[in-house]
């Protein structure tokens, strides 16, 4: 891997293009459960700093936004229904969690990179993985059990009318998490889009404090981000319209496992809109770029930029289809306007990473 990142390195060199991604320079993302005691403990320090610093989002546009954490929140809420289901899907979320990467080591000190969270790895026993077992180095653990709750009844509508809802048993917990790091984090923004809340104060965006909530459930991670169809995922889909709407879940028929990953964690992180507010959004979306990574690396001359979709979710209303010189932006959660060119490779432009 690291052979090929130099030698790819040196053909740009030869041919007169600027090139600084290269074995020596090259960030390494791994997957949480394989960090260190140590590297966990420091990217959670990191996460709660931010959470401990002031917004930069003006309360006059996001009234609820307390903390630079809230930054990240904000922008997701504002921008869901055209970075869902929409041909930007990919790249921006690859640049968000870039970005939400690069603050933690340019704002709070920390010297890693962004961990990633292999779902089928922990597939039958998520509430026990190192990511929510509670434990001091975890991601904190699973919400109070709340018994006696009905299946999550998932409805949708497509360009063509409304399809068959989907149905997902309760999880493990629901309530607020009361073991490790994040046990008396205070989520200020949202709900917007939970089907099992109802929605806060300004569209989500007002001053809304309240516990970090999770549902850790086995079985919806069972379902939607076992090995088999990861595996499908990867290699059974050779056009990225397949692809995206695979991982994303065909509306009527599944979550796919973005959101399989999602309502695998619950509460807070089954929010379409403010699911950033649970920090294991980001682990979560760190595996979503690392399907994607090794989706185009299976096939890097036709796959590396392409593009299906349009510019809004599902296309409703109706819209553009995305280009590569479409903007992407991120508000006050930091980084500067992009055009999803940019966007579309781990190792060009400001980008230099690579999962293991």
């Amino acid at each position: 891997m690291l052979a090929a990142l130099d030698k790819r390195h040196e053909e740009l060199i030869k041919r007169g293009q600027k090139s600084t991604c290269n074995s020596q320079t090259v960030a390494i993302r791994k997957e949480y459960g394989n960090l260190s005691p140590q590297e966990k403990t420091d990217y959670i320090n990191a996460v709660l700093c931010l959470q401990g610093k002031a917004a930069l989002t003006p309360t006059s546009l996001v009234p609820g936004a307390r903390t630079r954490y809230d930054d990240f929140v904000a922008t997701h809420i504002n921008q869901t229904l055209t970075i869902h289901y929409t041909g930007n899907f990919l790249s921006w979320h690859r640049y968000y969690v870039w970005v939400y990467e690069q603050t933690l080591r340019n704002e709070c000190g920390y010297t890693g990179y962004q961990p990633y969270w292999e779902w089928s790895k922990y597939v039958n026993a998520p509430q026990n993985s190192p990511l929510f077992d509670g434990s001091a180095t975890s991601l904190s653990g699973n919400g109070a059990y709340i018994p006696g709750r009905n299946d999550t009844v998932l409805t949708a509508v497509t360009a063509s009318g409304p399809v068959a809802p989907l149905y997902l048993t309760p999880g493990l917990g629901g309530g607020c998490i009361s073991t490790g790091p994040f046990a008396n984090l205070t989520v200020n923004l949202g709900p917007r889009g939970n089907p099992n809340a109802a929605p806060g104060p300004d569209g989500g965006l007002g001053y809304n404090p309240r516990c970090l909530k999770r549902d850790i459930n086995p079985t919806t991670a069972q379902r939607f981000n076992n090995l088999t169809d990861i595996l499908s995922l990867l290699t059974q889909n050779n056009d990225i319209y397949d692809f995206q709407m695979e991982l994303q879940g065909i509306p009527g028929i599944g979550i796919g496992a973005h959101g399989g990953g999602h309502y695998t964690i619950g509460g807070d992180a089954s929010d379409l809109f403010a699911s950033p507010a649970d920090p294991a959004f980001f682990v979560h979306h760190g595996q979503v770029d690392r399907m994607w990574t090794i989706w185009q690396n299976l096939d890097p001359e036709d796959r590396t930029y392409a593009l299906a979709q349009t510019r809004t979710y599902l296309d409703l209303p109706p819209s553009a289809n995305t280009t590569l010189d479409d903007p992407v932006e991120l508000g006050y959660a930091g980084g500067e306007q992009k055009i999803i060119r940019e966007l579309m490779s781990v190792v060009q432009g400001d980008f230099c990473y690579i999962y293991v």
